[in-house]
């Protein structure tokens, strides 16, 4: 019997999509081990969850080092140490120096709340409602040195209401993020889905465009 995926995840705030990945392991639907929740917040809430459940945590202050490349290295080596075979990034508020994220290319994915390649980075809700935009969504990406940059592998869409507000509409994506993120960390742990140069291969080919969170049927290859 094959050895399930050991994951790390990093996370700064709450944990919800934490919550979501653990969720889909304890009803066997994620054949994963967790060795590892890390955060730049010893208060982070998801360190409370992965405490609750008995994962691994770390938690190190940035404002113990003498710039972000040091704490950065520091922190992957520790991700090293726990033996993870996939980093997940699920609200982690940080941007990370290149050298040290090189050796995790292709382990390492992002979940990030915009319809990539619009609205890298932070209020991605209220630039979405500000340019009158119809469509919102999250975005499941493999990391690299650019900031959001990397190939993204999986979508999540919804139907923008102009009445709501970025809280609203925060609040209705985030349910779709949290089957999002376990679905592409599933594939990852089946041996379906790996990076390959530039290009996400799902199945032993090449994806022309992100797969598709179907309510009904899952993740689905783009018509």
């Amino acid at each position: 019997m094959t050895a399930p995926l050991r994951v790390a995840v990093l996370a700064s705030g709450r944990g919800s999509n934490l919550a979501a990945l653990i969720d889909a392991r304890s009803r066997g639907a994620l054949p994963v081990e967790f060795v590892l929740v890390g955060s730049d917040k010893a208060d982070a809430g998801a360190l409370r969850l992965a405490e609750a459940t008995g994962i691994p945590t770390l938690a190190l202050d940035p404002r113990g080092y003498p710039d972000r490349r040091a704490f950065d290295l520091d922190l992957f080596a520790r991700i090293a140490a726990s033996g993870a075979d996939l980093l997940v990034l699920a609200g982690f508020m940080r941007i990370l120096d290149g050298e040290a994220l090189a050796p995790w290319a292709g382990r390492m994915i992002n979940i990030h709340p915009s319809l990539l390649p619009k609205y890298r980075g932070l209020h991605t809700h209220r630039r979405a409602l500000q340019a009158g935009d119809a469509e919102h969504g999250a975005s499941v990406h493999y990391v690299t040195a650019e900031l959001d940059g990397g190939p993204v592998i999986a979508q999540a869409r919804l139907a923008v209401d102009p009445a709501e507000d970025e809280h609203l509409l925060a609040q209705r994506l985030l349910p779709l993020e949290h089957r999002l993120l376990p679905a592409v960390v599933g594939l990852i742990a089946d041996g379906r889905l790996r990076l390959e140069g530039h290009g996400v291969i799902l199945d032993g080919s090449r994806l022309p465009a992100p797969l598709l969170w179907d309510e009904a049927a899952g993740l689905r290859r783009p018509a």
